[in-house]
Order: structure tokens, then C-alpha cells, then sequence
């Protein structure tokens, strides 16, 4: 399914790209911003796209001994350069939209109807499109929300064109541009927060650190303690962790560790895991030693 999903993908995200390039073409021949804006949106959508595609291929990629997690996290770089990006897109068609309502410039009624209808059409295509693939998959329901997103921006651009085509306001383009640039920093600093969380390695969204050592210290037998826990992710839904298990005397370490490292797959869906036993007396002793802040163990 993952070879499904990554060509589904990728068509999409042709079809998606080279529309979005032929709106900024519209857009300027046009004189429109709210279709440059529009085409500002479905770069959000090429985006998701382009990083969904990037978790299929990439995510099949091997570890190598200078790569140990391999490429995934070029997922999340290339997510955070284009939140950037987009955040200052949405700053240049902002002033570009205050200018306008302070001076007025003619739209071409005619062209911009034209481009907002093919736009709503490829659109229309698109959500299709991804709905043969996994949509169970969360990069692919990702993708279908930025498409449903971008479907509003093009209906904007066509209720613009239509207003403009009957009444000669030509305001409504810069005014209608706004509320698709509300749709673009809404997905644009999303993905900013969501990218710079990973890459600062902060604990996944759904992830308790605390109701996960009481869970771990009430359901697995012969721990004592679990200290020093961390759990971050490689990239979007890889959560990785690392942790110390104190345990009681006489009991099997070889046991407990495969019982830590199923509770974690299984209740917290963390499939890789460093899980460090610690003795009762080294338990004592390390506190004692270890300064107040630690850093991630190498393992």
C-alpha cells in the first residue's frame, strides 16, 4: 500500500504544482491577488504534498552507520523552510492587499473567472484523486484537509470575479485575498510549530511523560523506579524514547525489558526504545552523582 499511496501522491502533487504555477501566471496577467493568493494557498497544499510523498520515499530508505535513523528527518527540515517561506509570502501579498484597497487597480474580470474555475476543478480532482489512496494514513488525511482548504480559495477568487465582472468593485480582490491569507498562516504556522517542536526533539503532542512512568512502574512487574525519561520524535509519528527502569532484587532484567518495551509499542505506539536497568544500590548512587539537569543518554 505504501508504493499506492506514494504514487498517488506524487500525481497529485504534479497536478497541484504546475496549477498553482498557471495561477500566479493568472493571477498577474489578471491583476488579481486573490488568485496570487489563491496560488499562495496551493502552495500549502504542494507542501503537504510534497511531504507526503517525501515520507513514503524517503521512508524507505535504509540506516547506514553515518545515517542511524536515515533520511526522515529531511521531512521536517524541508516543512520548516516552507512554513518560513509561507509565512513571508503571506507578509507580501498582505502589504501588497493594503495598497490596493488604499489605491485600486483594474482586475480583469474575465481572465481571473476563467483561472478561479480551472483552480476549483483541479482541486476537485485532487481530493479525488487522494481518496484512492490510504486514507487512514495521517500524511494522506493531511493532504485531503490542505486540498479541502484550498477548494474556499478558489470559490473566493470566483465569487470575487463574479463581483467584479457585475458591480466594477474591484476592492472585493484585495479583501477577499485577506481571508484566503487567514487559510495560508493557519497552515503555514502549523506547520512551523509542528516542525520546530520536532526539531527542538519535544515530547510527540499525544505523549504524557508522567502518566507513562505510572503506567509503566503499575503494570510491569519488578520495576521499582523509572527515571530519566525521554521520548522525542525522528520525524511526524516516529516517536523514539529512552528511559531508566529500577528494579527490585531478584527480578529477571532480561524480562522486565521486553515487558518496558512492549508496554511502550503497544500503549504508547513508541517502536524504538533504549530502556537502561538500573540496580537498587546504582539507582542510589547515580542520583547522588548525576547533577540535577541530564541531558539524552548515548546508548
Amino acid at each position: 500500500m505504501t508504493a499506492s499511496n506514494e504514487r498517488t501522491v506524487l500525481l497529485a502533487l504534479v497536478l497541484t504544482a504546475c496549477f498553482m504555477v498557471a495561477e500566479v501566471v493568472g493571477g498577474v496577467l489578471s491583476g488579481s491577488l486573490a488568485l496570487i493568493a489563491d496560488a499562495g494557498h496551493m502552495l500549502t497544499d504542494a507542501v503537504a504534498l510534497a511531504l507526503a510523498w517525501a515520507g513514503f520515499y524517503f521512508g524507505k530508505r535504509a540506516a547506514s552507520a553515518s545515517k542511524t535513523f536515515g533520511y526522515l528527518r529531511l521531512e521536517v527540515l524541508a516543512g520548516f523552510v516552507n512554513a518560513v517561506t509561507l509565512l513571508l509570502l503571506v507578509a507580501w501579498i498582505a502589504w501588497e492587499a493594503v495598497g490596493r484597497l488604499l489605491a485600486p487597480s483594474p482586475v480583469l474580470a474575465g481572465p481571473m473567472f476563467v483561472v478561479a474555475v480551472i483552480g476549483l476543478a483541479v482541486n476537485i480532482g485532487v481530493f479525488l484523486i487522494l481518496r484512492r489512496a490510504d486514507t487512514a494514513h495521517v500524511n494522506i488525511q493531511g493532504a485531503m484537509l490542505h486540498v479541502l482548504g484550498d477548494l474556499l480559495g478558489s470559490v473566493a477568487a470566483i465569487i470575487a470575479a463574479v463581483a467584479i465582472y457585475f458591480t466594477g468593485w474591484t476592492p472585493i480582490d484585495p479583501i477577499l485575498s485577506v481571508l484566503i491569507l487567514l487559510l495560508i498562516l493557519r497552515s503555514a504556522w502549523k506547520l512551523l510549530n509542528n516542525s520546530l517542536h520536532i526539531l527542538l526533539e519535544g515530547t510527540p503532542p499525544h505523549i504524557d511523560i508522567e502518566v507513562m512512568r505510572r503506567h509503566l512502574m503499575e503494570s510491569v512487574e519488578g520495576v521499582s523506579g523509572i527515571d530519566h525519561v525521554h521520548v522525542w520524535s525522528i520525524t511526524s509519528g516516529v516517536p523514539s524514547a529512552t528511559l531508566e527502569a529500577s528494579i527490585a532484587p531478584g527480578a529477571d532484567a532480561r524480562a522486565v525489558t521486553r515487558a518496558i518495551k512492549h508496554e511502550l509499542a503497544t500503549r504508547f505506539g513508541i517502536g524504538h526504545s533504549t530502556v537502561e536497568i538500573v540496580w537498587g544500590d546504582e539507582a542510589s548512587c547515580a542520583l547522588d552523582a548525576k547533577p540535577a539537569s541530564t541531558g539524552r543518554h548515548q546508548h
